[in-house]
């Protein structure tokens, strides 16, 4: 069975030579700043990036998706540089990727398999650990050919006469889609516990919250600085993989929950999106989301829509939204008063905060304590004794203030409940 974390283990501290493939339709800007995003991922698992290669496409080929005059050149590239890993912005198919192993002699990966390990490194509770290991397997599957290669040789050609390594290769090839299932079974179960324990915070009537956006943009130092918490914040890509939830006490009263969720990135591993959609639905089950966005970022463009088509894939694209730009401490108000007039121009809502030195942490204090206190409603009704599931719905769903039983039966009850549910009392206010 291919092993991925071995492989890299391997190549800790090494140098990596990267690659970026052009498209005829593409800007080669676009391109640059992907392979930047791509160095800072190799940094993350303490390999150095060296300077990268950008390959212009007319064409796409079989064999190497460049030509073979191409790839030759990039071949001798990496050997003239002594890099120990060739890694691609784009994933290659799997014969692809062993004709680059075969013609230059080192580890060739994609950029998915750098995440997908980044990920690994990072997971610390059983869910995030249990999702990790599918997307890997999943990932790895069609690959498994390469893993041995040394047994390819075949002993006669009878159909039932096959090589050990073609017996091999069934073998893991078997026992990986078993632990695949086995993993999708163990998530299952995670998420009904997950559902569980969301139903029983959810039945007092409190608003939730989920901090989304791309991966380093200041997510979890928001919540702290929001809520007073002490979520790990670190400087680096995918920091905070298990979701996060802590309850803020806002302007009036009013008390929310808010959700930090892992960061998205460019071209993230469709198996991750699958894999982690325990984790990332809380974004999807939040009644407003926080759209946070780095201002200083020189990329905010691409990460706004990687953003967007993240939401969208998990279908929480039509939630209210609020756009949050982060770290507004980092920007000088003059020499970048172009770029803030067109991101005023563009995002006329959005607001404008610093978590480090709480700039304008009260602002948004206020906006979502104005939205908690709308999506609720303090209501008093007399239940008649033949409407007690009624009183099921307001205790289950909502905040009981005051409820007092009469001798014929009739409920006399305050309480709070969210707006979906108010028409259903709405003959027996008061």
């Amino acid at each position: 069975m291919i092993e991925l974390e071995k492989e890299t283990a391997a190549i800790r501290e090494q140098r990596a030579f990267l690659i970026g493939f052009l498209e005829p339709d593409q800007d080669c800007s676009v391109v640059e700043s992907q392979l930047d995003e791509l160095a800072d991922l190799v940094r993350n698992l303490e390999i150095i990036p060296l300077e990268p290669e950008i390959v212009r496409l007319r064409n796409h080929q079989v064999r190497y998706r460049t030509g073979s005059g191409k790839a030759e050149e990039l071949a001798r590239m990496v050997q003239e540089c002594e890099a120990d890993i060739l890694v691609f912005d784009s994933d290659l198919t799997p014969s692809q990727q062993r004709n680059w192993e075969k013609l230059t002699g080192c580890p060739v990966v994609g950029r998915e398999e750098i995440i997908l390990e980044i990920f690994a490194s990072r997971a610390m509770t059983k869910e995030a650990v249990l999702q990790v290991e599918l997307a890997k397997l999943e990932y790895s599957l069609p690959r498994l050919h390469k893993a041995w290669t040394h047994l390819s040789r075949q002993r006669g050609g009878g159909t039932t006469n096959r090589g050990q390594g073609e017996a091999q290769l069934e073998t893991d090839r078997r026992l990986i889609k078993r632990r695949i299932q086995q993993l999708k079974e163990e998530l299952a179960l995670v998420r009904k516990q997950r559902a569980s324990q969301r139903k029983s915070r959810i039945r007092r009537p409190v608003a939730q919250g989920a901090l989304v956006g791309y991966t380093n943009v200041g997510k979890s130092s928001l919540l702290n600085a929001l809520c007073d918490s002490d979520v790990l914040v670190k400087d680096q890509l995918f920091a905070t993989l298990d979701p996060t939830a802590r309850r803020i006490n806002l302007p009036g009263n009013v008390e929310m929950v808010l959700n930090d969720t892992v960061g998205f990135v460019r071209k993230l591993p469709h198996q991750l999106v699958e894999a982690f959609k325990s984790t990332l639905e809380e974004a999807v089950l939040a009644d407003i989301l926080l759209v946070v966005l780095d201002v200083s970022s020189e990329d905010i463009d691409n990460e706004w829509e990687t953003t967007l088509g993240v939401l969208k894939e998990l279908g929480a694209d039509e939630k209210k939204m609020v756009v949050v730009f982060n770290k507004s401490d980092r920007i000088d108000r003059e020499k970048d008063a172009i770029k803030l007039a067109r991101l005023r121009g563009l995002f006329p809502d959005a607001l404008y905060v610093s978590a480090s030195t709480g700039e304008g942490l009260d602002n948004l204090r206020n906006l979502l304590a104005d939205f908690a206190s709308r999506s609720r409603c303090l209501l008093r009704a007399e239940i008649p004794p033949s409407r007690y599931d009624l009183i099921t719905l307001a205790h289950g769903s909502g905040n009981i203030y005051e409820e007092n039983y009469a001798p014929n039966g009739t409920v006399q009850i305050v309480f709070a409940i969210e707006e979906k549910y108010q028409h259903r009392f709405k003959e027996f206010l008061q």
